[in-house]
């Protein structure tokens, strides 16, 4: 299962960011008295005690204020994204101004939200500030805890209520496989819903040479040599600037929900077409939340003998490069042609999402790298990497304790993870890394050999 996600979320200066530093006990968060600092959802691992076991923690923008640069929208759609995502919910107050208007429309906000939420009544400096924190059970949302990120009050208090609301995945529970979850999308008239007819063999979606036709995300469930699937057809987008009616926006809104809800992303382009300002902004999308992906070039048959494969399969690995992992298919959707082949490879991308490798083996391929090529100096010392588990699956999850997690570059992380990729049975979709500092009374610290930077 993923690893479980816990959002901050609340109005502008109440110290979101501070407690996202404080719980994290490193300073990844802008902190700042202006408001509006944080617009992106920024996220961290935390290990819930010495248990190997962890949670996402993600820190939001400000609910309810007007960015200077209009964006916004783009704001609350981050904000969204982290609600839809989260399995915990920390909804963030300030003791010090106390209750205000926009405290209130933010529970508004969430009164339709079905997962737990702990209500986090913050600069509590001292002790007796607590009993300002009764007016906040007025808001009716979540268990009231006083905290302060200044005086270190109660993070462990914090902690526990979190661990406590957190899901518990037993894999002795899962009695069958369950169905795999294919998103279809693409920008317009690519020929979306002419595929999942295909798929249904049926008419179950309205197909049209109008562009737009699709408006909403449509579940439809079909069989393949005794498998059940469903495919999520999703409304075909436009440039951001075109965005002009709620139906033009709500439909936006819907296909990503649709990238979310997905096991694996079928990314549509024309054989016919250049990629285009929109494909780029889905598929950094489907990236963002590490959806594996199959790039699809649809209407094969109209290039049929006059242009071979490989000129597309440079084409798109020149235009998404940070996606050179991801598997290119050649379909007809109208006809048929390669698309058992195409639901096939899905789900073999669905199986190495779920793959769980062992510690063993991940340690090994993390030594021989090490070995290999040694991280650099870091303030005249090299850094160590201590040992290597996997946490989490969906997408695969993979945790390294090292001395300082700042002493590896942007180059070195991207290095261990084409490692990862070579090595291991997941190499055709995302991998989450995360480097955490060891913790001076964990065991396995000598899990790797001092020499040659490990």
């Amino acid at each position: 299962m993923p690893v479980p996600q816990v959002a901050i979320v609340g109005r502008p200066n109440v110290g979101k960011s501070s407690l996202f530093n404080w719980l994290a006990r490193r300073r990844l968060a802008i902190v700042d008295d202006f408001e509006g600092v944080t617009r992106d959802r920024m996220t961290t691992l935390i290990e819930i005690g010495e248990t190997e076991k962890f949670f996402e923690l993600v820190d939001t923008g400000g609910m309810g204020i007007e960015d200077p640069d209009d964006l916004t929208a783009d704001v609350q759609r981050q904000i969204e994204a982290a609600i839809a995502s989260a399995d915990v919910i920390l909804l963030v107050v300030d003791i010090q101004t106390g209750l205000m208007p926009l405290d209130e429309m933010v529970t508004e906000r969430l009164r339709a939200v079905q997962r737990p939420v702990i209500l986090v009544a913050n600069k509590a400096d001292q002790e007796h500030m607590d009993t300002h924190a009764e007016e906040f059970h007025r808001l009716g949302r979540g268990h009231l805890i006083c905290v302060s990120t200044t005086q270190n009050r109660n993070r462990d208090k914090l902690l526990d209520l979190i661990q406590d609301r957190l899901p518990e995945y037993d894999d002795d529970d899962v009695v069958e496989t369950p169905q795999m979850k294919v998103a279809i999308v693409g920008r317009r008239n690519v020929g979306k819903s002419t595929f999942v007819n295909t798929l249904s063999e049926s008419d179950r979606m309205i197909v049209s040479e109008v562009a737009g036709t699709t408006r909403d995300s449509v579940d439809v469930l079909f069989e393949m040599d005794g498998q059940s699937f469903i495919a999520i057809d999703t409304p075909g987008l436009r440039k951001r600037k075109s965005v002009r009616t709620d139906l033009d926006f709500y439909g936006t809104h819907r296909a990503q929900r649709s990238i979310r809800r997905a096991d694996v992303v079928l990314m549509f382009f024309d054989a016919m077409e250049k990629t285009s300002k929109v494909d780029k902004q889905l598929v950094g999308y489907i990236m963002e939340h590490h959806k594996p992906c199959i790039f699809v070039v649809n209407k094969w048959d109209l290039l049929k003998g006059q242009l071979p494969t490989d000129r597309w399969v440079k084409y798109l690995r020149g235009q998404f490069p940070t996606l050179a992992y991801a598997p290119i298919a050649f379909i007809t959707g109208e006809t048929g042609k390669n698309v058992k082949t195409l639901l096939n490879h899905a789900t073999m991308l669905y199986k190495q999402s779920m793959h769980r490798v062992s510690t063993g083996l991940l340690n090994r391929i993390i030594r021989d790298a090490v070995t290999a090529h040694p991280p650099a100096m870091y303030q005249n010392r090299r850094p160590k990497i201590y040992y290597a588990t996997q946490v989490s699956t969906q997408p695969p999850t993979i945790v390294l304790m090292c001395s300082d997690p700042k002493a590896f570059g942007k180059d070195y992380q991207r290095y261990l993870l084409n490692t990862f990729r070579d090595h291991l049975p997941f190499g055709e979709v995302p991998i989450k890394m995360y480097l955490n500092k060891r913790a001076r009374n964990d065991e396995k610290a000598e899990a790797l050999p001092k020499e040659g930077g490990g």
